[in-house]
């Protein structure tokens, strides 16, 4: 029995969170065993055919039951497969993915099923957004980074030389299936990779909540109730945000705690997996952005060692030098900072803090403030 089956057999309780955007709300449906539901339920979206778009790793593990799902609901289904990893983020692969999706014959009454984590999920949501302008699409997340983050808010899109996520659409789904039975067949790293980004919603704004993963990390990363309470809170948390921005012009920025560092990491690394992989980067980020706010005497350096030493309780990364593989240098941190979707006329923008909880959107930030602060972390003083 396959693991989707498995758990539908005996699925418990399960928690649906609600995305507000009126004429385009959608629901997040959250528990074990929920993507066999998916056939049921894209018919009752009104579709007739699904292309359900994947990776090969993905497609191995899940894709045959969900397929069969959809088809045993009377829908077409037929597999698009792309390879995993971050460098099905580009425009060669969109194309193959796009032309796969118009020979099968989707309509725009029809939907694109995004089965995988978030490189299929920004791939696949970003062909729907742009073929025959603008297809249906759910979200299938299978990785613990995807479910907690980007299956959710409508960001899609695929990465550049010149950068991470700079080409896409503002495109959200009709729906997100977040089967965290799925999440049984990660690995170790993967899992870790995705508990960054839970924790960072407890930096943003919710102290609360991160001293509730300082007591339960360990529970979430092994499973059971306290990994699918974390996801739930996690999509609450976010649905919040995007309800009320969904374009990023306003709060929604806040989303991006750690991403400035995370994402100049990655392009460093040439988004090289045997370097780092997101999650790892976003950790990493985190405690950068709370060690740039304690230099500049935003915070108390006591909260930037509490981030610190909470995410390598868990096994992420917090410094630079965690990075096998990965020669920083300030002058190419900040090159591919330039290049951050919230620089504003050529000025930087970083989400430093406050304090745990207290995250605030930093405009105009000193290019020489942050070049200081990197040469020191760059030399390991950061610590």
């Amino acid at each position: 029995m396959s693991a989707i089956a498995d758990a539908a057999s005996s699925a418990p309780a399960r928690e649906t969170v609600r995305v507000a955007l009126g004429e385009r709300a959608y629901d997040i449906v959250i528990g074990r065993g929920v993507a066999a539901e998916a056939g049921a339920r894209a018919a009752a979206l009104g579709a007739r055919a699904v292309a359900l778009v994947t990776d090969d790793t993905v497609a191995e593990l899940h894709a045959e039951a969900v397929r069969n799902g959809v088809a045993a609901a009377g829908l077409r289904a037929e597999l698009v497969t792309v390879p995993s990893g971050e460098g099905s983020k580009s425009y060669a692969t969109l194309a193959r993915v796009c032309d796969a999706i118009l020979a099968q014959r989707i309509e725009r009454g029809d939907l694109v099923l995004a089965l995988g984590g978030g490189v299929v999920g920004d791939l696949a949501g970003f062909a729907a957004a742009i073929v025959r302008r603008g297809v249906r699409f759910v979200q299938m997340p299978t990785t613990l980074l995807a479910q907690v983050d980007s299956s959710v808010g409508g960001k899609t899109g695929i990465n550049s030389a010149h950068g991470k996520n700079l080409v896409g659409a503002f495109h959200q789904p009709s729906l997100v299936l977040a089967d965290t039975a799925l999440l049984d067949t990660l690995c170790e790293r993967e899992l870790r990779a995705g508990y960054a980004e839970i924790v960072k919603y407890g930096l943003i704004d919710d102290a609360a909540f991160f001293a509730w993963c300082e007591a339960n990390g360990a529970a979430v990363l092994a499973g059971g109730p306290e990994r699918e309470r974390a996801v739930a809170h996690s999509c609450r948390a976010k649905a919040a945000i995007v309800a009320r921005d969904e374009r990023e012009e306003g709060d929604r920025a806040l989303l991006n705690l750690g991403h400035t560092f995370a994402h100049a990491l990655e392009r460093l690394a040439h988004y090289d997996p045997s370097i780092l992989v997101h999650g790892e980067a976003v950790a990493a980020g985190l405690a950068l952005a709370f060690r740039f706010s304690a230099m500049l005497g935003l915070c108390a350096p006591a909260d930037a060692e509490r981030v610190e030493r909470h995410l390598a309780a868990t096994g992420l990364p917090t410094t630079l030098q965690a990075f096998a593989g990965l020669s920083p240098d300030p002058e190419r941190l900040l090159d591919a900072m330039a290049q951050d979707k919230k620089v504003v006329a050529g000025q930087l923008t970083f989400i430093l803090a406050r304090g745990v909880g207290n995250s605030f959107i930093a405009k105009g930030v000193d290019v020489a403030a942050v070049r200081t602060f990197l040469a020191r972390e760059c030399a390991g003083g950061g610590r």
